[in-house]
């Protein structure tokens, strides 16, 4: 992959808010199988565009890729290329990370009128918006639709992430239920449902009957919001957009 189709793939990982790490080669010395300025792309799952020289050295950085990605800070990496790393160049390569600094995604399911309000409010405050209909009756372009048993793949399509916030707002209890378990399977930073503490009881109950233990459960913010005793769908969409802030700000 050429220099220019690596930018243009970053670029548009950043538009999609998908993570991913740049690799580039600032330094060499002796024989080494790329240069300074080669340029690697590692993915959220692992996968690569472009190569650094392959072997144990591309391995292990790509294993620190993925770490710099989780953690958002850049690095440097020293490598003599021996044989223990898969080389017999003898040289030495210096390598820079660089994690792409994506825009939070703010998926939010239930397209209702609590829903958009909430998308609408994400949107202003910076978060890349997404919003899943689960009653199959919204045919509005902005709205993805989704079976609610079929989320799973939904969220895995969108590239659900530990930089993504969850908001699950649908038209029916067990839906949000059924959502929240979904939730629950990824590594979203925020899962907030909306609804009352007796909601939240019996969402626990449906959770614990399919053997999601308390720790689990506990990542979920339900009533979801900061409390300013919000009432009507824009009043909502503050408390819960503030407390999406509130966590986003606050995260290591």
């Amino acid at each position: 992959m050429d220099d220019l189709s690596l930018f243009e793939e970053v670029v548009r990982l950043k538009k999609s808010g998908q993570p991913a790490t740049l690799v580039t080669v600032v330094a060499t010395k002796g024989s080494t199988p790329r240069k300074t300025g080669a340029k690697m792309l590692v993915h959220g799952d692992g996968t690569i565009s472009g190569t650094i020289g392959g072997g144990k050295t591309e391995a292990d950085t790509i294993e620190a890729a993925l770490r710099s990605m989780q953690t958002g800070e850049p690095g440097l990496l020293s490598f003599s290329l021996t044989e223990q790393h898969g080389h017999v160049c003898g040289g030495d390569v210096t390598i820079y990370l660089e994690p792409l600094h994506v825009t939070p995604l703010a998926l939010i399911i239930g397209a209702g009128h609590v829903g958009r309000a909430v998308g609408r409010m994400a949107g202003e405050a910076g978060f890349l918006v997404r919003i899943i209909d689960t009653s199959g009756r919204s045919d509005a372009k902005e709205v993805i639709p989704s079976p609610v048993d079929n989320l799973e793949e939904t969220f895995a399509a969108l590239g659900v992430s530990s930089n993504s916030f969850l908001f699950i707002a649908t038209s029916e209890h067990k839906q949000d239920f059924v959502a929240a378990a979904a939730a629950l399977k990824t590594c979203a930073c925020y899962v907030g449902v909306l609804g009352s503490t007796r909601k939240r009881a019996a969402m626990e109950n449906f959770l614990q009957e399919r053997g999601y233990p308390a720790e689990d459960m506990s990542r979920i913010i339900s009533p979801a919001g900061l409390d300013i005793r919000a009432e009507t769908p824009e009043e909502i969409a503050v408390s819960v957009v503030a407390q999406m802030i509130q966590q986003r700000r606050t995260s290591p």
